[in-house]
């Protein structure tokens, strides 16, 4: 192949397809499609080379602006770190934030119901009977006994990662509970108020429930916590098959499913912490207040998160869905 002829057959789009790279970001409609045109002649034209005359210097020429004009028209991919950083800084306490009216009254309920259960049982020597025998009660309740070393029986770090396990399990069998409309979270919920009210009503009628609140107030703030938004989610989910609203039944689940299953990756997160809280602050030597002022600093921390990165990244259309290069393409509805 006669290289001079081919170069100067093909000069003309080769300085062409450079020009449209130099304005990339700036092209109209058609430039764009003459930019993907040029690019697979280009292409071709580097083939016929490379197996025809490999010319070094032609061959160089014509491969970088293959090279640039893919990366113009398939665009750059953006790095792993900055897709975690984008996740937690906007999507996750973005998710969180519009959920809040779901979490937040189920949190209050859930509070509110356990204070009067255990309140309940710490009046009703009846009730307390019927719940265990004297001697366990007294064993449970007494300095050193069951509600204490529960927390110091295993070395930390095993403790804590089997607490964060277990909360995880929960957390995500609550979410996923809004595929069957989110009945399960009710159970769920209950079950773990009545644990709770068990104890502070078996510990205050002990005299015992500072001890208690001393033991349960450093993680049980944060992990709480992240069980009402995995529980409010979940309902949250639940109530979008039955009122999709204005989008398409399967869309709006879709949508909705997928932020909550990037809730559940940070809800993992959160628990994370609680666990390590659980494992090496609640059993350690400090005192109560300064257990307690860590376990309120963490809750703290959480929901100014949730309510200052959360808040803003909603107001800016953040919903907590993935991108839409991910989620692909709905069908418009009527307005």
């Amino acid at each position: 192949m006669d290289v001079d002829a081919f170069i100067a057959a093909h000069r003309a789009e080769w300085d062409r397809l450079e020009q449209l790279l130099g304005r990339a970001r700036h092209l109209s409609g058609s430039e764009a499609d003459e930019l993907v045109g040029l690019y697979q002649r280009v292409a071709t034209h580097l083939s016929i080379v490379r197996s025809a005359t490999p010319d070094p210097v032609l061959m160089a020429r014509l491969s970088q602006l293959v090279a640039r004009a893919r990366a113009a028209i398939t665009g750059t991919r953006t790095p792993a770190w900055k897709e975690v950083v984008g996740f937690f800084t906007r999507k996750f306490p973005a998710a969180v934030y519009r959920a809040r009216y779901w979490w937040a009254p189920t949190g209050v309920l859930f509070v509110v119901v356990s204070a009067a259960l255990g309140w309940w049982v710490a009046a009703d020597d009846a009730l307390r009977a019927m719940l265990a025998p004297p001697e366990q009660i007294k064993e449970l309740t007494r300095p050193g006994g069951q509600y204490e070393s529960y927390y110091s029986t295993y070395p930390a770090g095993s403790f804590a990662f089997q607490v964060w396990a277990n909360n995880a399990f929960v957390a995500a069998r609550t979410l996923v509970s809004g595929i069957l409309l989110g009945i399960p979270v009710v159970p769920i919920l209950w079950t773990n108020a009545q644990n709770l009210a068990v104890g502070i009503g078996f510990m205050a009628s002990a005299g015992r429930l500072d001890v208690f609140l001393g033991l349960v107030v450093p993680h049980g703030l944060l992990e709480l916590t992240a069980v009402f938004i995995a529980a409010g989610t979940g309902l949250r989910l639940g109530w979008t098959i039955i009122d999709p609203g204005p989008r398409r039944r399967l869309d709006a689940f879709a949508q909705e499913g997928r932020a909550a299953a990037g809730m559940a990756i940070g809800l993992t997160v959160v628990l994370l912490i609680s666990g390590a809280i659980e494992g090496f602050v609640t059993p350690s030597g400090l005192p109560t207040w300064a257990r307690i002022a860590i376990g309120v600093a963490a809750e703290i921390a959480f929901l100014g998160y949730v309510f200052v990165l959360g808040r803003r990244a909603a107001r800016a259309g953040e919903t907590g869905d993935v991108d839409a290069r991910y989620a692909g393409d709905t069908l418009p509805t009527a307005g």
